[in-house]
């Protein structure tokens, strides 16, 4: 199963059978958002950490087999995956922080409440114009069989009523692909595109909103879709003697945007008597019925690879960051002022300091693990890893050059 369609140097090597002993390499980045300034803040440590390793022109690409992202997540992933014009990725993970700072506000221009409520009365709101142009100027005519290494993008569609994965191996554009999974509900506009096969000439039609809808959190869909790819290549998933023989050779770095799920928000007497805008628009300036299910999402997929991972005693393969515990304009995902987004940057930081946390089994709860360190110590750890992942790679990839000739 190839690690991308196209491969820039010093990139993940096509991924092997399991019996080889090599790694399934992932990273995931779930929506949020402006907040999508937190898992920047801890990609841009991750990359230094290898770059101290590897080199100052190393980028998380060159290591991750698959980058998955949803809605802002899915943008991230785009921009670390993309190709500039040297087939190099487009963005540096310490530039991801710049773009949001740049750009937050006029993706989300602030408004007072009251005109906030008229517009979504009548719309969504925002228009989506500014993020469309600037997702369109930054990615260009690159397509998803383009990016430098796999990329994993779930959309929703309306029409069709089922999730939509997008991945590396598709011809859609890589820039309708990531307005079509940041079209948050309520927030931004549903986006229509087409996509048309070269072979046939036939054509397909695509009526997506945000990827949240499915799969905040795209770590299980990232998961399953490598699954899907090796039982298609007939490559050994399960044995019937000792079960799945693949996923402990998965390494996999999730990376949330905070939520405010334990901030104890709402109460069952507050929401039994809330109507339609009760439900769309809150006192506090959440979206309630919008924020739950992103939350529920992201929460159920975060036990579910855990049992996984734990079950086969390779825990120490999954490292999930994230804050359950936002308050006020930081757990939401369209406050773009100036003093909002650098607390969402010092809440990446402090989310670095954290101790790591693991779901117990028993209660379906986060606790910390204070013998792991902090999740800086975990990410410091994994950048090892992954350094050595390449090189064994490199050298396996020389070894065969030398036997071929």
């Amino acid at each position: 199963m190839a690690g991308s369609s196209q491969q820039l140097g010093g990139s993940p090597a096509p991924l092997q059978s399991p019996a080889t002993e090599r790694r399934v390499t992932v990273l995931t980045i779930d929506g949020g958002g402006i907040r999508g300034l937190i898992p920047g803040t801890i990609l841009a440590f991750l990359e230094s950490k290898l770059q101290e390793l590897d080199g100052p022109d190393r980028r998380l690409a060159e290591y991750f087999d698959y980058i998955a992202g949803t809605s802002t997540g899915g943008l991230i992933a785009a921009m670390l995956a993309a190709p500039n014009k040297d087939r190099r990725p487009l963005f540096a993970a310490k530039d991801i922080n710049k773009f949001y700072t740049e750009n937050g506000p006029q993706i989300f221009p602030q408004r007072g409440d009251l005109a906030n409520t008229v517009i979504e009365l009548k719309g969504t709101k925002y228009d989506g114009k500014f993020l469309h142009s600037k997702i369109q100027s930054l990615l260009g005519a690159t397509r998803l069989r383009d990016t430098l290494t796999n990329v994993v993008i779930p959309t929703f569609d309306i029409k069709n009523q089922q999730p939509t994965i997008f991945s590396t191996f598709d011809n859609a554009l890589l820039s309708d692909v990531c307005i079509g999974t940041s079209a948050a509900p309520t927030y931004l506009p549903a986006h229509f595109f087409q996509t048309r096969d070269d072979s046939t000439g036939n054509t397909r039609d695509f009526n997506l909103i945000d990827g949240g809808v499915s799969a905040n959190n795209p770590t299980m869909v990232t998961i399953n879709q490598i699954s899907r790819k090796m039982m298609v290549s007939k490559e050994e998933v399960y044995d019937p003697s000792s079960g799945p023989t693949c996923y402990d050779k998965f390494l996999v770095v999730s990376l949330g945007t905070g939520s405010a799920k334990n901030a104890a928000i709402y109460t069952a007497k507050e929401a039994a008597g809330w109507g339609i805008l009760s439900w769309l628009h809150s006192k506090d300036g959440y979206t309630p019925i919008v924020d739950m299910f992103s939350y529920s999402s992201a929460a159920l997929v975060d036990l579910n690879v855990s049992i996984l991972f734990q079950a086969l005693r390779s825990e120490k393969n999954y490292l999930r960051i994230q804050d359950d515990s936002l308050n006020g304009t930081a757990a939401t995902v369209d406050v773009a002022t100036k003093e909002n987004m650098a607390e969402l940057v010092r809440i990446g930081e402090r989310m670095l300091a954290r101790t790591v946390s693991r779901v117990d089994m028993e209660t379906g709860k986060p606790v910390p693990v204070p013998e792991e360190g902090t999740n800086a110590d975990a990410l410091t750890r994994f950048a090892k890893l992954l350094s050595q992942e390449r090189k064994a790679r490199m050298l396996s990839s020389q070894v065969s050059r030398n036997s071929a000739l």
